[in-house]
C-alpha cells in the first residue's frame, strides 16, 4: 500500500490476534496517544504499520526475517531452504503467504512492457510519479485511493474503470437504532447479515456446497471504496466508467489505451504508465516456493488449496492460512479481521499434534 493510505477496515476489525486478546488496535494507540475510535476513524497505514512492528517485537520476538525459496518433503518432515542456502526441517508448515503474488492483471495489458505497466501492489511511494500522465484500472479502494494519492503527488490521473458506478461506502454512523441494528448488524466486514454470519459461523460456511462457497467468495464484498476517498477523486480527476480496455499498445515510453462505453463511440488516451489496482487472484501455482512435487499433491479448486477444518491441506502437515483459505472458510479469511479465528483455530490444532 503506498504511503499516505488508510486501511478499509474500521478500526475495531484491524488488530491482530495475540492469546490474552490483551493488545489490540485500541491499546496500542491509547499508550501511543494516537486518535482511534472504534468505528468511523479511518486508520492511516503508517498507524497500522508501527502496531504491527511492536504487536512482533512483544509477542514474536524470536522472529527471523528470512526468505524461503523451496518447501519441499524428505523423509516423511518437509525441508525448507532459506535464500541463504540454509537449511530448516519440520514437521508441520503453516503458509501464511499473503497476497503479494497474487496480483491481477488483464489479459488485454499483459503486452504491455514492465517497464510502462505495474500492479497497485507494487508501489509503496507514488512521488517519482510527478509530472507524469497515468492510467489507473480500477473502481476499488487501491485504484481511488491510488489515484487521489498520484495526483496529490503531482501526476496527471485518468481513472478507468470497468464498473459504471463507483461503489463508494456510506461514512458510518453511530450510534445507530435499536431496528437497524438488527435489520443491519454491524461485523468485521461490514454492515449486513450476510457479512455478520461470514465472521461468526465459518465452520458452517465450510460445510457449505463448493459451488455455493466459491460463488460467495467471488462475489460478497466487490470493490467499493470508502467514503473519505469520494471528495478527493469526484470531480477531480477524468474518471472513465463502464469502460472497457479493447486495446493496449506500448509506444516508445508511452502507452496508448483504446476503450469502449456502452453508446459510446471508442476513445483512445496515451499515458506514461499504467497501473492496474485490479485486485488479487489467489493461485497456489503462483507460489514459486512450493515444490513441484509437494504442489501436486495438494488437492485444489479453482488453483486454491481444498482444506479440512483445521485449515489442513492433503498434504499432511501443511497447512493454508490467509486468502489462500477463503474458498474454504469464506471472505473473513481475506482480511485483518480473520486472524483471531485462524489463529485461535489453527495454534490449538497445532498444539495438540
Amino acid at each position: 500500500m503506498p504511503q499516505g493510505m488508510h486501511l478499509k477496515s474500521e478500526g475495531f476489525a484491524s488488530s491482530l490476534s495475540d492469546p490474552a486478546a490483551e493488545f489490540p488496535l485500541k491499546a496500542y494507540c491509547a499508550e501511543m496517544g494516537l486518535p482511534y475510535a472504534d468505528v468511523g476513524l479511518p486508520v492511516p497505514l503508517d498507524t497500522f504499520i508501527s502496531y504491527g512492528r511492536e504487536f512482533q517485537r512483544r509477542y514474536v520476538a524470536h522472529l527471523e526475517n528470512t526468505q524461503i525459496t523451496s518447501v519441499k518433503e524428505s523423509s516423511g518432515n518437509f525441508e525448507l531452504t532459506t535464500a541463504a542456502q540454509e537449511i530448516v526441517r519440520a514437521r508441520q508448515v503453516v503458509i501464511a503467504a499473503g497476497i503479494s503474488n497474487f496480483g491481477f492483471i488483464p489479459p488485454a495489458l499483459q503486452m504491455i512492457p514492465n517497464t510502462l505497466l505495474s500492479h497497485s501492489s507494487q508501489h509503496s511511494d507514488l512521488t517519482g510519479f510527478s509530472g507524469r500522465k497515468v492510467a489507473v484500472l480500477g473502481a476499488g479502494a487501491s485504484a481511488v485511493d491510488i489515484a487521489a494519492l498520484l495526483q496529490k503527488a503531482g501526476a496527471e490521473v485518468d481513472l478507468i474503470a470497468r464498473h459504471s458506478k463507483i461503489q463508494f461506502h456510506d461514512a458510518p454512523k453511530e450510534p445507530r437504532a435499536l431496528l437497524e441494528r438488527i435489520k443491519q448488524p454491524r461485523s468485521g466486514l461490514g454492515l449486513g447479515w450476510r457479512s455478520r454470519m461470514c465472521t461468526d459461523i465459518p465452520l458452517v460456511f465450510h460445510a457449505m456446497p463448493e459451488s455455493m462457497r466459491l460463488r460467495v467468495v467471488s462475489s460478497h464484498l466487490g470493490p467499493a471504496p470508502c467514503w473519505f476517498l469520494r471528495d478527493a477523486v469526484v470531480g477531480r480527476l477524468p474518471m472513465h466508467l463502464g469502460a472497457t480496455i479493447t486495446k493496449a499498445v506500448a509506444r516508445g515510453e508511452k502507452v496508448s489505451l483504446e476503450f469502449s462505453n456502452p453508446n459510446q463511440e471508442n476513445r483512445q488516451i496515451d499515458v506514461d504508465h499504467v497501473i492496474a489496482a485490479t485486485g488479487y487472484k489467489v493461485a497456489i501455482s503462483k507460489l514459486p516456493f512450493i515444490d513441484p512435487a509437494v504442489k501436486s499433491r495438494i488437492a485444489v479448486v479453482a488453483d486454491t488449496p481444498i482444506l479440512n477444518r483445521q485449515f489442513g491441506s492433503s498434504v499432511k502437515g501443511l497447512y493454508f492460512i490467509g486468502a489462500a483459505a477463503a474458498n474454504s472458510f469464506g471472505p473473513l479469511l481475506r482480511f485483518a479481521y480473520g486472524a483471531e479465528y485462524a489463529a485461535t483455530r489453527l495454534a490449538k490444532h497445532l498444539a495438540q499434534n
